[in-house]
């Protein structure tokens, strides 16, 4: 396979220092990968070791995306006046605590904040990497995002074949040490490299003209997902998180005087179903297809793997498919496949599931950087900031209702599905077995005793399996709505730019 850093016919040329800034960023991509990854397979083992309902589950999932937003925000923000090389340095500080703390956890609030911090140290990553390839590759940005971002998916294969092959024998700690081995390379790659400066410094756009990009709508909705779970979190009165909402957005709104741009704003909307349907669908993915995977008696993480191997191979050849279909045009197409695979994954069983999701992991491939791209193309003058803020809101949203709901919408399912299976069965399952009373992002709920379900007769805990394998296939079929709205939305931008003439990304003038 062709080298895709190698220059071809109208590509940019990578000098030796470009090569290796290019492939440091993307081995730190890698290590973000293989954090997550590792969170997803060994979730059940925690959720045995520490009696976890799933929506607590899926909250530490949660906590493992949306303060990404955090980091990769405010570093947007200050990111060219402290420098890339501190931003590296402190990303790695995180990546390094965060495993010392999970690995040494004892509860859940252990877990929890082990999580957090690893996802601050990869929003971190990606707010540096992303407008460091976007300024190396000024006249093809969706091309080589696509290339960048396919750390992302290669990380998940190669962190996910290492923890599969590991076994169940081996810890759990162990597998989260295998974070240090991405996070040393990248730290030897890329500690002495001289990163460029960005393109909106180098053109003259000052720093309010890039705030305005984003402007007070844009301002709003970062604020307002950050401060809501921030409240959620340290237990904040709703009245004190909306005054610090309305007073951080009236002082950037003072400060810039513009609303945003509208279709900026368009995109930060979109990327909320986006990162749901991909980042927190993979989150849950092994745990939700695990019934069926249990019954071919096979580990239900090789579907996460073999989804990022497409996704990986697929964003390596982004630059023909989007030289022929445009950035919307290629978003258009995935969403919609996107919306068929997790339908009929939702259907699926025995070997028709690997068709199912090879439709899901074509669909979602583009997702990601192909939105970064299109973002990077028209709002130029936005710099790190609009380039990193459409990311930031995308983890934000699934981090806050995506993981969470699909944790709660399985544990309002069993709930329910129990009532009916008891009715049906004159049986008392939902009373003796859904006694645990637990608070979250959605409220208070009752979810399952996994304690008092292991010590009961086999027969009831193969019921109550039955149920929520089911519960978890329905939270399948729900999500694809996201990538039907997305598809919409997609159509209508395409029909717009076609008014106008036609796809044109915008090029700012050193």
């Amino acid at each position: 396979m062709q080298d895709p850093a190698a220059p071809d016919a109208g590509a940019h040329a990578l000098e030796s220092h470009d090569k290796r800034l290019f492939w440091g960023c993307f081995i730190a991509l890698i290590a973000t990968a293989f954090g997550f990854i590792v969170r997803a397979l060994i979730i059940n083992d925690w959720g045995t070791d520490f009696n976890l309902s799933e929506t607590q589950k899926g909250e530490l999932l949660g906590v493992g995306l949306w303060p990404f937003a955090i980091s990769i925000i405010v570093f947007s923000l200050i990111i060219d006046r402290i420098g890339y090389r501190n931003a590296m340095i402190f990303g790695l500080v995180c990546h390094v605590a965060s495993a010392i703390i999970t690995i040494f956890a004892t509860g859940y609030w252990m877990l929890y904040i082990g999580t957090f911090i690893v996802a601050l140290g990869n929003g971190t990553v990606e707010a540096y990497i992303n407008p460091v390839v976007a300024t190396l590759f000024k006249r093809e940005k969706t091309k080589w995002l696509n290339i960048l971002h396919a750390g992302w998916p290669g990380g998940l294969v190669l962190g996910g074949i290492i923890a599969i092959a590991l076994g169940a024998n081996v810890t759990w700690q162990f597998k989260v040490g295998l974070i240090f081995i991405p996070t040393i390379i990248y730290a030897v790659m890329l500690w002495n490299e001289k990163f460029p400066l960005h393109e909106r410094v180098a053109a003259g756009v000052s720093y309010r003209d890039m705030l305005a990009e984003v402007g007070v709508g844009g301002a709003l909705i970062c604020t307002a997902l950050i401060m809501i779970e921030i409240g959620r979190v340290f237990g904040l009165s709703l009245w004190l998180v909306g005054v610090v909402i309305v007073a951080l957005v009236a002082i950037y709104g003072y400060y810039t005087r513009s609303f945003g741009r509208p279709m900026f704003l368009l995109m930060l909307i979109i990327m909320m179903p986006l990162a749901t349907t991909e980042l927190g669908v993979d989150s849950w993915i092994t745990d939700l297809m695990t019934p069926e995977f249990r019954d071919l008696g096979i580990s239900a993480g090789w579907i996460l793997v073999y989804t990022s191997f497409i996704m990986m191979m697929l964003r390596f050849f982004a630059g023909p498919i989007v030289h022929r279909l445009s950035p919307l045009g290629l978003l258009a197409a995935s969403a919609a496949i996107a919306a068929i695979g997790l339908f009929f994954l939702s259907k699926a069983a025995g070997i028709t599931i690997l068709i199912a999701a090879t439709l899901y992991g074509v669909g979602k491939t583009f997702f990601w950087p192909t939105t970064l791209g299109f973002v990077a193309e028209q709002f130029p003058r936005g710099g790190a900031l609009t380039l990193n803020a459409v990311a930031g809101v995308g983890m934000l949203a699934v981090g806050i209702v995506g993981s969470p709901f699909l944790g709660y919408f399985q544990d309002t399912a069993v709930n329910t599905n129990l009532v009916a299976y008891d009715e049906a069965n004159n049986t008392n399952l939902h009373d003796t077995y859904v006694t645990a009373e637990k608070s979250g992002a959605f409220g208070r709920y009752e979810a399952i005793d996994g304690d008092a379900v292991a010590a009961a007769p086999e027969s009831v805990q193969m019921a109550v399996a039955d149920v929520q394998s089911a519960a978890k296939k329905d939270a399948l079929r729900t999500v694809a709505i996201f990538p039907i709205f997305m598809l919409l939305c997609y159509l209508g931008l395409i029909a717009y730019f076609r008014a106008k003439g036609g796809y044109k990304p915008v090029q700012l003038t050193e």
